[in-house]
């Protein structure tokens, strides 16, 4: 059994080690991320657009400095136009500076950090591509879901939920649309943006830097994958440990009896052995006597004519054994008998015929002898194969 002990740690050490390498795996896909700002080495795929409200003869200004780093802009909102606006927006482009849609659909936040000179209010969207009522390249029929956030001159980080953003009442006007119809996709989206809110100075030269720009998602599918590989292992390893325990105790037990059934209680003993008759007479007695729950050193001295000393020289010079060690011995190598051929006796019964009237004390001798409870060493010798057992069973021993 330590044998198979030794294979199952083994087992499990290696388990564990490929669980936490799946886990990695699996966790580093279940949250993917994307970082905008600053740019990774060698990544040119987006550019800055800027938008004031010129084009509705407004005077506000806004100036971006093209770097990959941060996003800096300067902008200045004059109470010309109506509704006077200035932003930037970071458009995506493939390799050969052609406009793109980008799959976010993975993506589920998006973080940075925001500072403003001076303190202000702006605004963050997303341009989303809809099939049903987008024009390719014409971003007034993009979605454009919204929302707000603060800044300062010490920096804020800011955290938004890109599924819980809001279209403006003006775009569903424009595209003559339901306000209700509210939903949007992030499949396509074709640039992002940053500008002023109604809540922003005017007259007032407003610095803005965005640092730290990064969007985060959330694939519950790599999280089920891995559970479901994770308990599929456990499972597999449950079913082996169980099948292999089984065939490892089963082994055990049949080497254990095969070991005792040659033993002294169950071999036919005679005299011929032994050329000293006292020797002969202790062992003899013993092999016979051991169902006697009273049976005890004393008992023998007083049967054999021998005295105690010489019962425990003979017990330790031919066997190696104190009394009480080889009577358990004889005793569970019988009750072991008894359990594999008489299949409807019943535990108690069976510790009673060998001389044990405690039959929980039985329980406890019988599995440390064997490595297994009666009832268990009992279905085990079931699954013996019948010649086996009939080769391997033992002969009583003598009255």
């Amino acid at each position: 059994m330590q044998e198979f002990y030794k294979k199952a740690l083994l087992s499990l050490i290696v388990l564990l080690l490929v669980d936490l390498l799946l886990a990695v795996f699996f966790v580093d896909r279940a949250y993917p991320t994307r970082t905008l700002l600053p740019a990774q080495k060698g990544d040119s795929r987006w550019e800055y657009l800027t938008y004031s409200d010129g084009a509705d003869g407004g005077a506000s200004s806004v100036h971006v400095d093209d770097s990959r780093e941060r996003l800096r802009f300067d902008f200045k909102l004059k109470d010309v136009a109506p509704f006077p606006f200035a932003s930037v927006a970071l458009t995506f482009k493939d390799d050969k500076g052609r406009q793109i849609h980008a799959d976010w659909s993975k993506f589920r936040t998006i973080s940075f950090v925001a500072k403003c000179a001076p303190a202000a209010s702006l605004t963050f969207d997303v341009s989303t591509f809809d099939d049903k009522v987008s024009k390719p390249g014409n971003f007034g029929t993009y979605r454009s879901p919204r929302t707000y956030f603060s800044c300062s001159e010490q920096g804020v980080p800011v955290t938004l939920d890109l599924a819980r953003l809001l279209i403006p009442e003006w775009w569903f006007a424009a595209m003559k649309l339901d306000v209700v119809r509210q939903g949007y996709e992030l499949d396509k989206v074709a640039k992002i943006m940053f500008g002023s809110s109604a809540a922003s100075p005017h007259n007032v030269d407003t610095h803005i830097e965005i640092s730290e720009l990064t969007v985060h998602g959330r694939d519950y599918r790599y999280l089920t994958a891995l559970a479901l590989i994770i308990l599929a292992g456990w499972a597999a390893f449950g079913v082996w440990f169980f099948l292999a325990h089984a065939r490892a105790l089963l082994a055990s037990v049949d080497s254990k009896v095969k070991t005792n059934l040659p033993f002294v209680a169950y071999r036919r003993l005679t005299l011929e052995p032994y050329k000293d008759k006292e020797k002969a007479s202790v062992l003899r007695y013993i092999a016979s006597a051991y169902s006697d729950p009273a049976l005890d050193l004393e008992a023998v001295a007083a049967a054999t004519g021998a005295n105690r000393y010489k019962i425990n020289e003979v017990l330790k010079s031919e066997l190696g054994m104190t009394f009480t060690n080889y009577l358990n011995k004889v005793r569970l190598t019988e009750a072991s008998r008894l359990l594999t051929e008489n299949s409807s006796a019943a535990v108690s019964e069976i510790a009673y015929l060998v001389g044990y009237s405690n039959v929980p004390y039985f329980n406890k001798l019988f599995k440390e002898e064997f490595g297994c409870t009666p009832k268990s060493f009992r279905t085990l010798a079931a699954q013996q194969p019948q010649q086996q057992a009939a080769d391997s069973a033992p002969v009583a021993p003598p009255v």
